[in-house]
């Protein structure tokens, strides 16, 4: 029993630490007139090729900026240089998520005069990164259909956090035995306001939605911060 209540204690004391510094960079993002996201994502959910995909299209008005989180290696962060956008690759190590001081030491690296729209890629995992704050202004979450219609009611409090879901991998869906329909439902129980959207990266069907929504997203956030 005295163990449990000092693991509570040292979580407790951990998620302090990193609600303060989240607050910190939130105010920096602030400061810069940037709308920062945080996208969250089982591993091969598809966070990056959903990047690839969206890049091309957000470039085009915006100035967009970068944060790959991963465990090891920088095959995520290569792939978005591609794009010729400034993008930095921070390793955990190990660790199961991205946390505010992780993203803290990497804030000035950025030329925060030509960004207006910062994309943070957590590491792939649906359960941590749901407590860690970074200091975004709201939470995306990737989830591939093939993983199946039960993650949103396995994993409830991301999807409570978030403001949007991108349903990915929909050219995949007649080979599945996936309910579209109980899927939504769930998530809609979970959080009634969230934002749905059905997404192919193969095929590109729903990016230009999901685009469409982030964009005017960034000018309501530039509108609101002055």
């Amino acid at each position: 029993m005295e163990a449990t209540r000092r693991e509570i204690e040292v979580m407790a004391n951990l998620l302090n630490s990193n609600d303060t510094q989240a607050e910190i960079n939130r105010a920096h993002f602030r400061k810069s007139h940037c709308l920062a996201i945080n996208m969250i994502g089982s591993p091969g959910a598809g966070k990056t090729s959903l990047l690839e995909r969206s890049l091309p299209l957000l470039i085009r008005s915006l100035g967009v900026g970068v944060i790959e989180g991963d465990i090891f290696t920088s095959k995520d962060a290569d792939r978005i240089a591609i794009h010729q956008i400034p993008v930095i690759q921070i390793n955990t190590g190990g660790g199961c998520h991205l946390d505010s001081k992780m993203v803290s030491k990497v804030l000035s690296d950025f030329d925060w005069d030509a960004i207006n729209l910062m994309i943070i890629e957590n590491v792939g995992n649906l359960v941590c990164p749901a407590d860690f704050d970074l200091g975004e202004a709201f939470k995306v979450i990737v989830l591939s259909i093939v993983e199946g219609d039960d993650k949103p009611s396995k994993y409830p409090v991301i999807f409570r956090n978030a403001k949007a879901v991108v349903l990915n991998k929909m050219d995949l869906e007649k080979l599945t035995d996936v309910n579209m329909e109980t899927m939504k439902q769930d998530i809609l129980a979970i959080n009634p306001h969230i934002r749905i959207f059905e997404v192919s990266c193969r095929n590109g069907n729903g990016i230009n939605e999901w685009i469409s929504w982030l964009s005017q997203e960034v000018i309501e956030y530039r509108e609101q911060e002055g």
